[in-house]
């Protein structure tokens, strides 16, 4: 029996050189990680369909459920600000768009599903590492309240992947409000390709930004939406890793979690990525390189928007509104972190003196903030006392808010995918034990939640277990 899902594939209605036609290549022995029962039915399939060998054959690329329109999307993009003028999905096939109930329309993705024309001599497929990453830090974000592409299934392929050594391979299923980048439309804009610029323009505001008229209001639009999602990454500690321009939607989606991490020990500087050696795409650097993608992406839609001067100066005042937007969904975020639900001048200075003190003092983001509830925060700094002074200010301010612990549980989670935790469900996966990677999993489906049992999964590495690099895994 063949598995249906409710597609309607309108990328796939798009002209050919928007991608490539092609199935997933088969795999030789397909095996069940987990189905996501939780967004299975946000997006109205039934979660013990999806368990058969049906599904699980569907999820590794064995068998095309009917309905879909199997294709690799093509797109360009600029990495770590090199130019590159054609990606594309060298390890992933777009099996189609489902229809959720109530008319919402995700797309449906299989990661290292085989090669394609876009692979570059790669093999197009995925150790387990990296699809257990994806699997644990996307869900967490959602559970976060971040924007953010998902994890619907992941299944092994019985199949080894060679990278340094060998590794047991494995299929992501991802699902995302589209997989349309940033680099898509450099794709079209690289190629002077107006009628392509056109029709993607038109089917991204269709899809994501109705209200948006023309090319000007859907800069805007997109600018908007990646103010609000980089504030919500800073706020909790997140560092993306590789902010290129292939890997922004333009949908305002957290994409592509290769090397992603969560800060343990606060620092602006802080770099993970072991690809980023410079430190452009540290934690710090997140708000200004969204900028720079953003002032590609609206260089692209110049060619519609009339005469030059004129749609640069427009085009520019509008990503010149990121910092506005940015700024003041950042401070709003912070202030409930303090516990603040109302406004006062000197709210940004009492904020940044405490990140700066944490800076200073290796504080450890996440139990510091959680620490302002719990009042153990002072624990988190080499100078308790530091702390305490700063402390005074902040309980005076407090004493002006009308329940600043309901504000500060509300916005700082007990538990995050900690690096050191991360790793310790890839190790056991290797070795066949997912065991670890499903208690992780459930944890992180509840992260403000005191959860006691859990206790341990608040805690911050030891020195032999922090996590100083993380990898691509491609």
């Amino acid at each position: 029996m063949t598995l249906t899902l409710p597609f309607d594939n309108s990328y796939a209605r798009l002209p050919d050189r928007f991608f490539v036609r092609q199935d997933p290549v088969p795999v030789a022995a397909p095996g069940l990680i987990a189905v996501n029962d939780r967004l299975a039915a946000e997006l109205g399939l039934d979660a013990s369909l999806l368990a058969t060998p049906e599904g699980i054959a569907a999820f590794a690329g064995n068998a095309t459920p009917a309905g879909a329109a199997p294709l690799a999307q093509a797109y360009a993009g600029h990495q770590f600000g090199g130019w590159v003028p054609q990606l594309g999905d060298g390890r992933a096939i777009l099996l189609g768009e489902i229809v959720a109930p109530g008319g919402r329309r995700f797309d449906l993705q299989l990661k290292g599903s085989g090669q394609t024309p876009f692979s570059r001599r790669g093999d197009g497929r995925a150790w387990i590492g990296p699809v257990i990453r994806e699997y644990i830090v996307s869900e967490a974000m959602a559970a976060l309240g971040v924007p953010t592409t998902r994890a619907l299934a992941a299944v092994t392929t019985g199949e080894t992947v060679w990278r340094e050594t060998a590794l047991p391979g494995a299929v992501l299923a991802r699902v995302a409000a589209s997989h349309i980048r940033v680099g898509t439309f450099q794709y079209f804009a690289a190629r002077e390709d107006t009628e392509a610029l056109r029709l993607l323009t038109d089917h991204v505001i269709d899809r994501h930004y109705p209200g948006a008229e023309g090319p000007l209001a859907l800069i805007e639009a997109v600018t908007a939406a990646q103010a609000r999602l980089i504030a919500k990454w800073m706020s909790f500690g997140f560092i993306h890793g590789v902010m290129n321009t292939d890997n922004m939607a333009i949908s305002g989606e957290t994409i592509d979690y290769g090397p992603c991490a969560f800060m343990d020990a606060y620092h602006p500087g802080k770099v993970f990525s072991s690809i980023d050696q410079f430190g452009r795409y540290a934690y710090g650097n997140q708000p200004q390189i969204a900028v720079w993608n953003l002032a590609q992406f609206a260089s692209c839609l110049l060619p519609l928007m009339g005469e030059l001067e004129p749609a640069i100066e427009a085009a520019t005042t509008a990503i010149n509104r990121f910092g506005v937007i940015y700024q003041r969904e950042w401070l709003r975020l912070f202030r409930a972190k303090i516990g603040l639900s109302t406004e006062e001048d000197g709210d940004a200075k009492l904020i940044e003196a405490l990140l700066t003190l944490m800076a200073e003092n290796e504080a450890d983001f996440t139990r510091t903030f959680r620490g302002l509830v719990d009042g153990t925060a002072a624990a988190e700094f080499a100078d308790p006392f530091a702390f305490e002074v700063w402390a005074e200010g902040w309980q005076a301010r407090l004493a002006r808010e009308a329940d600043p612990e309901a504000v500060m549980r509300s916005a700082n989670p007990a538990f995050i995918p900690r690096n050191h935790r991360v790793e310790e469900a890839i190790r056991a996966a290797v070795a066949g034990d997912f065991a670890p990677f499903h208690r992780l999993n459930a944890i992180l489906a509840e992260p403000y939640g005191d959860q006691p049992e859990a206790i341990a999964y608040r805690d911050a590495p030891k020195p032999d277990e922090i996590v100083r690099r993380t990898f691509c895994g491609t």
